[in-house]
């Protein structure tokens, strides 16, 4: 009997061990430990690793949330507890009811008392900040193996996504990393972008969602799982610390909700309190990094205008040992650093151990604040929803600078003095009546609600600027009938974008200009450099027509459902004996076009105006009405028949052109978008580097090179100048990436270039590279100048002239192929771009003007300090060098692809014209 007890005890013990050691450690799946030295596990091995531990746990549920641009599938692990998984659609729907905000007070207090807090957990966006994808793998293995009551209780109360940000990068970095079998030869120098088209700006694309690893993330964010916090991994933090976090420095965006930025601030509290409890030293936070809560458009930034708290961290380390540097100033505690770090190496597996921390800190604010997380992205919508239904004004920078600017001029003008009888308490106040001079202006109230009338120029891009929105959460209504507002009429199809939904803030966001404040070190001082950019408005980028609309509107709308997206129609091709033209100002046109150049179409294009449509639109001969037919499938393009107009006298004959766009080692993000815009718009192109300029020969390959913002610096003396890309050594590279490296020199690059230019090619330059100009000895100087003591040029200084990312307006000039398709006015993307004075004698000398600022105030939106330096310069030129031409624009033109009000200004290039 004693030997059976044994035996039983034994088997009871055998069973029990088995099931602890159910869950594989990272080690016996990865054979190393995340953290490891020199140790890097790839994408392959990750989601092998993810899939293999939800099967064998119930706290897991694995999701593929869709397909990368690389054709990877898009991981997400839901962790809870067993109990909590038998409900997750409940839980779900009960965080899209309250984020929505479309029900009464009583309503949703009884949802809140059934619902569980969701917490997004995220990492791997940026493929070379290699902590984020580790620490994802070491807390999800944490999170279903461990026991302890800490744990337990997470998994109770919270429901915890943890997603895959990057898998193609990942998979890229890690097998870069670990190619090399000398450990400490091991890097990081890979030789292309680590998402196939963005690289790190693969984290500025979410309101605009792009690309698919963005627009799988926000459908989980946005449309279904709502998170009340998202946790967004990145890396590296400031020298001299460890960690920077939140809280943020200012300025934060007037749109946001009060109870989003104290939301901030008790998560922060909880990250801070917690390092500091387990004595690991070095959190920064404030003024401590370059963080704010301004920018929409982050990964961490977008949920802001959704009312939820995004949480970003930045951390050191790599696999490659490195070191914490001695920073004297960050050793003296403040309240940016109240416990500073001391010099010292830092390991791999430190910084995966602070990373877990962190994510237990949230975790567990999570589950001790549940209650008041639900509540609050409830009260957030509801605030929203009722500030749309209401009159209501934004206290925006410029009305606070208005109201002191005319205080301050009627006291010099003896027109108001101080009160002696005003109580101590209001003593420095200013009178009421400039209050209301602003704030019961009823002029100044903010929307109601935004018109997209369906008759406006470029209906498609409208579209593509609704889809937008959609992918971002927010109720749309389309009009089923003409309907009238205030005495305009508008047609059938039009879209209407409410401001009384609980994601206010990024409808405000995406059609209202940003008011950034004036932000200087001190008065007098240096600027303060936003985090990203000041404006964006991506109504203003994408060139669109809209209405704001300041009353109550209503009228035959239909909503949208959440999340489905908008087709354009495509319209039947009428027979037309004489042929059709299509539209030059929309953008679809061009992706029209080149699909029916691939199919052999001869087309062309009209030198002047006719049947109502501008110079510039594509002539397409009645013979190929079947193939157009086709082509315009999901388009909106609506051909225009013709008849009676000899379309030869005033047209030029189009064939593609070969175009050949210009990249670097290591991979150029602008260059990157503009392939993402060629292919979206149907255009072939063939990506070189440097050493292909140098070989020469340029004109027998290609009739169009394109340089976007990169490659060609103002200086060749300098080697850290924006242009300029920094590279491996060609020794520490496989051979096949040996003909990526190399940047555009003096010597051999830029006489290649002018050989191509004097032989009939065509060059656009954009941004930095524009630069051409002045190597190619063109009579043009930077309009941004002055003269210092010595007589020698420099650039204005900071306290005189600073603009950094903002939306401006210049004039188009109106009769050149340059512009075909364009308004009088646009909307620039401008970053401290080049802008150019031209000399007197320029235009005898081959140079045009295409687009100037012919306002002495053209800020649109952001920040713009002594724009009036701008007045009467020159962004974009062409010019003739030899039988070929130079293409020069100042301004971001293909900004992230975001900026299809411009992108016209590229296409009308990248085809050959021959008058026959």
């Amino acid at each position: 009997m004693r030997r059976l007890l044994f035996v039983i005890v034994v088997w009871i013990l055998l069973v029990f061990h088995a099931v602890g050691q159910g869950i594989p450690s990272p080690k016996e799946h990865f054979g190393f430990d995340i953290g490891d030295d020199y140790q890097l596990a790839n994408f392959t091995q990750a989601e092998a690793y993810f899939k293999k531990v939800a099967e064998l746990s119930d706290r897991v549920k694995y999701v593929d949330i869709g397909l990368t641009e690389e054709g990877r599938s898009q991981p997400m692990m839901i962790v809870t507890s067993p109990e909590n998984h038998k409900k997750l659609d409940r839980y779900k729907e009960i965080s899209q009811r309250l984020a929505r905000a479309e029900l009464s007070p009583e309503e949703a207090k009884a949802l809140i008392a059934e619902g569980k807090p969701v917490v997004w957990i995220d990492g791997g966006l940026h493929s070379t900040e290699t902590v984020g994808a580790h620490q994802l793998i070491e807390t999800y293995y944490q999170l279903v193996s461990r026991k302890d009551e800490e744990t337990l209780n997470i998994l109770d109360k919270v429901i915890i996504l943890m997603v895959h940000a990057n898998p193609d990068g990942h998979e890229l970095v890690a097998d870069w990393y670990m190619s090399e079998e000398d450990p400490k030869k091991r890097n990081l120098n890979i030789p292309r972008l680590y998402e196939k088209y963005a690289g790190h700006d693969n984290n500025r694309d979410f309101y605009m969602n792009n690309l698919k690893e963005s627009t799988n993330i926000s459908k989980q964010q946005y449309l279904e799982w709502m998170p009340q916090i998202i946790y967004n991994h990145h890396q590296s933090g400031p020298a001299g610390t460890v960690v920077a976090g939140p809280p943020y420095r200012d300025p934060f965006n007037h749109a946001l909700d009060p109870l989003l930025i104290t939301g901030i601030d008790g998560v922060a509290a909880a990250m801070i309190n917690t390092l500091n409890g387990e004595d690991k030293p070095g959190y920064t936070r404030l003024d401590g990094s370059v963080y704010s809560t301004w920018w929409n458009g982050g990964l961490r930034t977008a949920p802001y205008f959704h009312n939820m708290i995004g949480i970003l961290t930045e951390i050191i380390g790599n696999p490659t040992p490195s070191e914490i540097p001695f920073i004297p100033q960050r050793l003296l505690a403040n309240n940016d650093t109240p416990y500073p770090v001391m010099p010292q190496q830092w390991k791999f597996r430190q910084s995966i151990d602070y990373s877990v921390s962190l994510n237990y800190a949230i975790l567990n604010y999570a589950s001790n604040n549940g209650k008041a997380l639900l509540f609050n992205i409830y009260k957030m919508g509801r605030n929203a929803i009722e500030k749309g239904s209401s009159d209501t004004w934004s206290l925006l920078p410029r009305y606070i600078a208005q109201i002191e600017k005319d205080y301050e001029a009627d006291k010099k003008a003896g027109k108001v003095k101080p009160d002696p009888d005003v109580p101590y308490y209001l003593r420095g106040g200013i009178p009421q009546s400039y209050y209301d001079k602003i704030f019961a202006d009823k002029a100044l109230r903010d929307p109601r609600a935004f018109v997209l009338p369906a008759d406006q120029e470029d209906f498609p891009r409208a579209i593509e600027f609704v889809n937008a929105l959609i992918k971002s959460g927010i109720q749309i209504h389309q009009a089923t009938a003409d309907f009238t507002v205030q005495g305009k009429a508008y047609p059938k199809g039009s879209y209407i974008v409410k401001t009384a939904q609980a994601f206010r803030p990024h409808v405000l966001d995406m059609f209202e200009p940003q008011d950034h404040p004036n932000d200087f070190q001190y008065p007098g001082g240096p600027p303060v450099r936003p985090y990203d950019a000041a404006g964006w408005t991506l109504a203003y980028q994408m060139g669109l027509t809209f209405d704001r609309i300041l009353e109550e509107v209503d009228g035959p709308f239909e909503a949208i459902p959440y999340g489905v997206l908008q087709t354009p129609t495509t319209p039947t091709v009428a027979d037309s004996p004489g042929g059709y033209l299509l539209d030059a100002r929309t953008n679809n046109t061009y992706k029209v076009a080149n699909l029916l150049l691939k199919q052999g179409v001869k087309l062309r294009r009209l030198t002047e105006p006719s049947a109502g449509l501008p110079a510039g639109s594509f002539y397409v001969p009645a013979k190929s009405s079947t193939m157009l037919t086709k082509s315009i499938e999901s388009s909106g393009i609506s051909p225009v028949p013709v008849s009676g107009v000899d379309i030869a006298k005033f047209s030029v004959e189009v064939k593609p052109a070969r175009v050949a766009l210009l990249d670097v080692y290591g991979g150029s993000m602008p260059s990157g978008w503009v392939r993402f815009i060629m292919e979206k718009y149907n255009f072939p192109i063939d990506v070189i580097f440097p050493q292909d300029i140098d070989k020469g020969n340029l004109a027998a390959k290609y009739d169009v090179i394109l340089c976007i913002s990169t490659g060609i610096p103002k200086s060749f003396g300098s080697t850290t100048e924006f242009g300029r890309s920094r590279q491996p050594a060609p020794e520490e590279v496989a051979a096949e990436y040996r003909p990526l490296l190399g940047n555009i020199t003096e010597d051999k690059s830029l006489p290649q270039l002018k050989k191509f230019l004097e032989a009939g090619g065509k060059i656009f330059t954009v941004g930095s590279s524009s630069y051409l100009a002045f190597h190619l000895g063109l009579p043009v100087t930077d309009a941004l100048e002055e003269k210092s003591v010595d007589g020698s040029a420099k650039p204005l200084a900071g306290d005189k002239y600073y603009i950094p990312g903002s939306i401006l307006q210049a004039k188009v000039a109106s009769d050149a192929p340059a512009v075909w398709g364009m308004g009088e006015k646009v909307d620039l993307v401008f970053n401290n771009s080049p802008v150019f004075k031209l000399a007197p004698d320029a235009h005898l000398k081959g140079v045009k003007p295409l687009v100037w600022f012919a306002d002495s105030q053209p800020l649109r939106s952001g920040w713009a300090w002594g724009q009036e330096y701008l007045l009467n310069g020159v962004a974009a030129f062409e010019s003739q060098v030899g039988k070929g031409k130079l293409l020069v624009y100042g301004p971001e033109i293909t900004f992230r692809a975001q900026s299809h009000g411009t992108f016209k200004f590229l296409f009308n290039e990248l085809y050959l014209y021959n008058n026959k």
